[in-house]
């Protein structure tokens, strides 16, 4: 058993309305992808102002999905963030394209718009930028930069269900955005993704690549008034949603708003606990009028104040019994990326400055005030003892 003492990184938001809601669908008989699934597409759409929107296995098979979709292969570049997890990437190199990394900005850890202009070439095809911790990348300038220069732009919005740029959501912005809803996420199906886009057209064929390239699924196939018949009319994939997990999005969904405001909250303490102690960055905040949706909570270390790294502070906290991590791993540390691309840590200044200092508190929901209070104390006290 866990030790109540100890404070997780995470735990997800579940109660007796997803176990009903499973429940029900086991009891239906009809367990992969129908009517569920199609429900929650469909809200989920209505909720970030998408005109369409296709439930898939992971976020990873959403952004796959999307460059099939778009035809991208060899002798095509994509220009992402190096501050990210490593599927962001895996899904270009999957493809057959090239990954074209540009640094991030210092003001939001976010892909840096003069850096990715730096880096266009007659090659680019996409740009690839990623909603770090929640917060949105500086997306007016680069749909300005990818109209300008004909470029397809799909959001890794891993982080950001529920951000907002504006009035507008995050989902509703570029050509394509892919969201998860993995077990730590703001919304959770356990596993599971969802792409979204206005381009209708572009999602019904989007769909036919998430599922084997099958002119018909199971639920058009197998219902009274389906039919065996179908056609394969692409080298599809296989990442479609069931309805076990949608069941768990339609529950996760309708607590969304609650869950951020929570999140929210925490962040707001944590901030307000940090933000006049010299040895601690609390952060980047969303510009005014824009949503955080706060899926971490991302604090940086000012080493020059302080007499440990950040690894050692990292085991201070979880000897104190504070579950923490770091997000993330640059995807140029990696040996694959390194040995094949070539690429150096001196190349991306800003985000090696982030990642020596950064790491994350924990941020959900069933975090209780006391515990909040205990994770601000903890960091307190290593600030005291190991400062200059």
């Amino acid at each position: 058993m866990s030790d109540p003492q100890v404070i997780a990184f995470d735990r997800p938001d579940m109660g007796e309305e997803e176990i009903a809601a499973v429940a029900e669908v086991l009891r239906s008989g009809w367990l992969t992808t129908g009517p569920r699934t199609r429900q929650f597409e469909q809200l989920f759409a209505e909720y970030v102002g998408a005109r369409s929107a296709l439930a898939v296995s992971s976020c990873t098979a959403a952004m796959e999905v999307a460059l099939a979709t778009w035809g991208l292969g060899a002798g095509d570049e994509v220009i992402t963030t190096p501050l990210t997890f490593c599927s962001t990437v895996h899904v270009i190199v999957h493809r057959g394209a090239t990954p074209v990394l540009a640094d991030v900005s210092p003001n939001d850890y976010t892909l840096d718009p003069v850096q990715v202009a730096n880096r266009i070439t007659p090659r680019t095809r996409a740009l690839l930028p990623v909603h770090l911790a929640g917060l949105p990348s500086q997306m007016d300038h680069l749909l300005e930069i990818a109209n300008a220069h004909g470029l397809k732009v799909l959001e890794d919005a891993a982080h950001a269900a529920g951000a907002r740029l504006g009035e507008r959501m995050v989902g509703s912005l570029g050509h394509a955005t892919a969201f998860s809803f993995y077990a730590t996420k703001n919304l959770t199906t356990a596993e599971g993704g969802m792409l979204t886009s206005n381009d209708e057209s572009f999602l019904a064929q989007a769909r036919l690549w998430s599922l084997h390239g099958l002119s018909r699924d199971a639920w058009k196939r197998y219902t009274a008034e389906g039919s065996w018949q179908y056609d394969v009319v692409l080298p599809g994939l296989k990442c479609n949603m069931t309805d076990l997990q949608a069941a768990l999005g339609l529950v996760q969904l309708a607590k969304l708003e609650r869950n951020i405001a929570r999140r929210t909250e925490i962040a707001r303490r944590y901030t307000a606990a940090f933000s006049h102690v010299p040895e601690l960055i609390p952060p980047p905040e969303a510009r005014p009028g824009d949503r955080h949706a706060h899926h971490l909570y991302l604090l940086r270390l000012n080493l020059d104040r302080l007499r440990i790294r950040r690894d050692r502070f990292l085991q201070e906290l979880q000897s104190r019994g504070i579950g923490v991590s770091v997000h993330f791993i640059p995807v140029y540390h990696f040996t694959y990326y390194r040995e094949r691309f070539g690429w150096r840590a001196e190349e991306f200044p800003v985000c090696e400055a982030i990642y020596r200092s950064v790491l994350s508190l924990p941020c959900y929901p069933r975090l209780t005030d006391d515990q909040v209070d205990r994770v601000i104390a903890a960091v307190l006290e290593i600030v005291e003892t190991y400062r200059v």
